[in-house]
């Protein structure tokens, strides 16, 4: 399988995490996954496979062993589906003159610069007026072409531009959605497109979640093609590992899963975040719906495995003083194995050497990344579900530049890498 190929499809797809999760769940089917309700009791059979949709932008999926155990092994993988970007507000249209603006919101912790003179489109869900009070219809949106962009102020209006400023999010982030005329409506031209692309009437319009994402299509680049540059490679590159280790399972005695987070880039802490007791919830039931008792769960639970997976810091090419002075990895160099005395990276050495044993085994390229001492570096959902699962994890990636701009860069050959590692892990 062209792992580039599967990247960069599932990357157009994921224009919202809602987006991640629908393209996520059609592999899964055409993979003869089952899905699953979250909130009903289900019949689940040994060799089966399934998956649980949660709150729309969160994804469990898993696959029963054909000949369990007393106390089938748990194996977790486990990505997230959002990135940092910019996100609509309630009542959003904004005139300038005769320009219409919308007034955003910063997702995360975007390089907000590099948002700047690039085509950009919108999508995400809208809830309408349904049968009952309690349960809105849902529906979900892709306007699917450049309808935004977030221009620049001339060199000549802004002599200091190449010496650096300061982005104000509230300013200088409102992106240019049209030139009011006629046949706009200056109070409403956001929510009546919004409207005409939902196809509903406006006033049945209750709420929305409109993520901006940047319209840009992949590439490759360098000599021999050596990098893939794209946006959302944070975190659509483990996802797709995630999704290509499920599919490919075929373990006879054991219970693995993938997990596939929202929210991670705002600090896991929602209902269908890593922060959440969601996982553990859906875990036990699927150990209960098996007919294993609650012992029997906590056991598998304190002796599984997490893989979390997200991307890692490259070395700069221009500033190479940013890393530590021996613990780096270049893009090319195969999976980042990340770890951090803070457990900021959910990393001891005895998940380490499992990691590294299973790399060495199938003779996939790794490195070893940690920060530099005196520089803070990021952190993942690892150390947060680590905590709430209590199992052993580790954190690992693809090495990456430009992490969180609007357009990353990667090394081809690490996906490859990683997406080995993560179908190694749940054949070891």
């Amino acid at each position: 399988m062209n792992h580039m190929k599967q990247l960069e499809e599932l990357i157009a797809a994921s224009v919202s995490p809602y987006h991640c999760i629908q393209a996520a769940a059609k592999q899964l089917v055409a993979g003869e996954f089952k899905e699953l309700p979250l909130a009903e009791s289900w019949e689940l059979k040994q060799g089966g496979s399934y998956y649980i949709n949660a709150f729309d932008s969160t994804l469990i999926a898993f696959t029963v062993g054909s000949e369990l155990t007393a106390v089938p092994q748990l194996k977790l993988a486990a990505s997230h589906t959002d990135w940092p970007c910019l996100k609509v507000k309630p009542s959003p249209e904004v005139t300038a003159l005769e320009y219409g603006k919308l007034n955003v919101e910063v997702y995360g912790g975007p390089l907000l610069g590099t948002w700047f003179d690039r085509p950009l489109s919108m999508a995400g869900k809208v809830s309408v007026t349904g049968d009952t009070l309690m349960n809105p219809r849902t529906i979900f949106v892709d306007f699917s072409r450049p309808v935004l962009t977030i221009p620049n102020l001339a060199i000549h209006m802004n002599r200091n531009a190449n010496e650096g400023f300061a982005i104000n999010a509230q300013v200088d982030m409102l992106p240019l959605i049209a030139r009011i005329t006629d046949e706009l409506n200056k109070e409403s031209f956001f929510i009546d497109a919004l409207a005409k692309e939902a196809g509903v009437k406006k006033e049945d319009i209750l709420d929305y979640e409109i993520y901006i994402y940047n319209y840009e299509s992949g590439t490759t680049l360098g000599l021999q093609n050596e990098f893939y540059s794209a946006p959302r490679l944070d975190n659509i590159t483990s996802v797709s590992a995630c999704l290509s280790s499920i599919l490919s399972d075929t373990h006879q005695s054991g219970i693995h899963a993938i997990a596939l987070y929202d929210n991670e880039e705002i600090g896991s802490h929602t209902k269908q975040g890593a922060a959440s007791a969601l996982t553990e919830h859906i875990l036990e039931k699927i150990y209960a719906s098996l007919g294993y008792t609650r012992t029997d769960f906590l056991n598998a639970l304190l002796s599984g495995f997490l893989l979390s997976m997200d991307v890692a810091h490259a070395i700069h090419p221009n500033h190479g003083e940013k890393c530590d002075i021996k613990n780096q990895i270049m893009m090319g160099d195969g999976v980042a194995i990340k770890l951090a005395a803070s457990q900021a990276y959910a990393t001891d050495a005895t998940s380490t050497g499992v990691i590294e044993g299973i790399c060495r085994a199938f003779d996939i390229p790794y490195k070893k990344f940690s920060n530099r001492s005196d520089v803070k570096g990021g952190s993942t959902l690892g150390s947060i579900s680590s905590a709430l699962l209590t199992m052993r994890t580790v954190d690992v990636g693809v090495p990456m530049l430009a992490m969180h701009s609007a357009r990353e860069l990667m090394g081809v050959k690490d996906q490859e890498a990683l997406v080995r590692l993560a179908e190694a892990f749940f054949k070891a």
